[in-house]
């Protein structure tokens, strides 16, 4: 995930939630077999259950990182009065491990666009202690959370790496009519 800035920046994801930022970690991102890439598109219905997230690096590292996922769009792109919608906190992953070694520190919400593209990004920090003492405090709403806000309170490193992916609602079947 440490290649070009360029489609985090003409996204407006650095801007709109993380400040410019120099990459130094590489994780992944899967929903099953579909690894999130800047500005793929994945629907809601493949993004219900959490992802599975791997921290690339040497198991022996004794780094710890934290995960937040947000959606600045929420409501909507036009007009995102919700900004940043927080879908996943987990802190204190290892390096070299997947998030499922770290605590969850605000369980995992699956995509929920209900109008036009939003943009989910998940935000990879390295934690300057060895361990967040104790648990953050979980915000009191999932509304209006500031991933910086976030960063600075709870003494983390500026982004070290970051991917995000397109969603919007998914158009319902309509059943045929039966006579």
């Amino acid at each position: 995930m440490s290649g070009s800035l360029e489609p985090l920046v003409v996204e407006k994801v650095i801007g709109d939630v993380v400040n410019m930022f120099t990459p130094a970690a590489e994780f992944t991102v899967h929903y099953g077999s579909r690894q999130v890439a800047n500005g793929r598109m994945i629907p809601p219905s493949a993004a219900l259950d959490k992802p599975t997230v791997q921290i690339h690096g040497h198991r022996l590292s004794s780094d710890l990182y934290t995960l937040v996922m947000v959606d600045p769009d929420a409501p909507s792109p036009s007009e995102p009065t919700l900004r940043e919608w927080l879908h996943w906190i987990v802190v204190d992953i290892p390096e070299g491990c997947d998030a499922t070694q770290g605590r969850e520190v605000v369980p995992y919400m699956g995509p929920q666009p209900p109008t036009g593209i939003h943009r989910y990004i998940f935000t990879l920090f390295k934690q300057k202690s060895k361990s967040i003492s104790g648990t953050p405090p979980a915000p009191e709403a999932r509304s209006n959370f500031s991933a910086r806000q976030f960063a600075a309170s709870n003494g983390l490193e500026p982004p070290v790496a970051l991917v995000y992916f397109n969603s919007q609602k998914e158009r319902t079947k309509k059943k045929p009519l039966t006579f």
